[in-house]
C-alpha cells in the first residue's frame, strides 16, 4: 500500500503539524504525558535539561493547540495537572512507531542505551 505520493508541495496541514511538534522539548513533554496526568514539577524532573521558563512556555503552546489541558484543582495548596486532549492522545501511535525506529536505527554513545537494555544483549 502506497501511502506516500510524489508531491511537488508539502501540504499546509502537514506541515503545521510537523511545525508543532519539532519545537524544542515538545514531543518529549509529549511522550512524558502520554503516561497519564502529570505535575509541571514531575514532567520538569522527567526532562532534566529543561528549564523552567521553557517547560512553562511549552505547554501553553502545546495547550493553545489542543493537545495538552491544564486542569487546576481549588485545593490549598492549588493543584495543577496537565494531561494530554484526545487530539494528543491520538499521537500516541507515532510516537509508538518513533520509539521503535530509535531502537533499531537510532545509536546511544554510552555502554547503556538508556532505555533499560544493556548495549551488550542487543
Amino acid at each position: 500500500m502506497e501511502i506516500f505520493q510524489l508531491q511537488t508541495q508539502i501540504c499546509p496541514r502537514f506541515e503545521k503539524a510537523m511545525n508543532i511538534l519539532s519545537k524544542r522539548w515538545a514531543g518529549l513533554i509529549i511522550f512524558q504525558l502520554l503516561s497519564g496526568p502529570q505535575r509541571f514539577c514531575a514532567i520538569e524532573s522527567s526532562l532534566p535539561n529543561i528549564s523552567g521558563r521553557l517547560l512553562s512556555e511549552r505547554l501553553k503552546d502545546l495547550e493553545h493547540e489542543g493537545i495538552v489541558r491544564r486542569d487546576v484543582y481549588p485545593e490549598t495548596p492549588v493543584r495543577i495537572e496537565y494531561s494530554l486532549t484526545d487530539k494528543g492522545r491520538a499521537l500516541q501511535g507515532i510516537f509508538a512507531e518513533l520509539s521503535a525506529w530509535s531502537q533499531e536505527w537510532v545509536p546511544f554513545p554510552d555502554a547503556r542505551n538508556g532505555c533499560g537494555i544493556d548495549a551488550a544483549d542487543e
